[in-house]
């Protein structure tokens, strides 16, 4: 199964009052995996950064003034994401600018069906918790020390993590064995009956965070004789 993590910098918030495009970061996963395959490039937005966003990303003006423009590139991002589906943290967003740019260079826009959005599955998983990156990070225990600036490579490769562990974390049971190439009910079977003779690993424990408990004991001050307190 492939599917591609994909995230993008913009220079605001929407393509209808001007914003554009300034750099995708994709990488490809393989039954979850990352392969090492990716596809990043930076992009002339044709307009001036304006500081609020480039406080964000550190992408400036002068920076961006000799990268190509989408028109360019747009083949080739289309070829690498291909027809699989696409994994984005709060993918309305991104899928909003990158279907405006396809759009605008007479490509058709990608169908927000392939978008599998981990904002949603984040707030699903843990409702009423914060579901941003950082939060799912720092959840998870996935080192994020180096965002010091919102970077869409970077951003892709953490949320490939993150995107994991939503998903359970890393159960090889539920992959395909190197020798295993049907699809379908049947191999799902096989690898259900091989999960048998792997070894028992221990659970992973995601306690509650300190903010959840806060949350939680000012939830139950408001009931009456509660039975946590009995």
């Amino acid at each position: 199964m492939r599917e591609i993590v994909l995230d993008t910098e913009t220079t605001g918030f929407d393509p209808v009052t001007g914003d554009r495009l300034v750099e995708i970061g994709c990488l490809e996963l393989e039954n979850h995996i990352p392969t090492g395959r990716n596809f990043h490039r930076y992009l002339n937005p044709e307009r001036d950064m304006p500081e609020a966003a480039f406080r964000i990303h550190g992408l400036s003006t002068d920076f961006l003034a000799d990268k190509p423009k989408f028109a360019a590139l747009a083949d080739d991002f289309l070829a690498f994401i291909g027809a699989d589906p696409l994994v984005i943290h709060n993918a309305e967003f991104d899928m909003k600018f990158i279907n405006y740019e396809l759009e605008k260079v007479g490509k058709r826009a990608i169908p927000m069906q392939r978008a599998v959005d981990t904002v949603k599955i984040a707030r699903t998983k843990f409702p009423g918790s914060p579901a941003s990156l950082d939060a799912l990070c720092k959840r998870f225990n996935i080192d994020n020390s180096n965002r010091t600036l919102h970077g869409a490579l970077l951003d892709a490769q953490l949320l490939a993590d993150v995107y994991l562990e939503l998903l359970g974390g890393r159960q090889t049971g539920l992959t395909l064995a190197s020798g295993d190439t049907g699809t379908g009910d049947m191999n799902f079977a096989k690898r259900n009956d091989a999960r048998s003779d792997r070894p028992v690993r221990e659970p992973r424990l995601f306690p509650a965070t300190p903010e959840e408990l806060e949350a939680h004991a000012a939830f139950i001050a408001k009931l009456k004789d509660p039975v946590w307190l009995q």
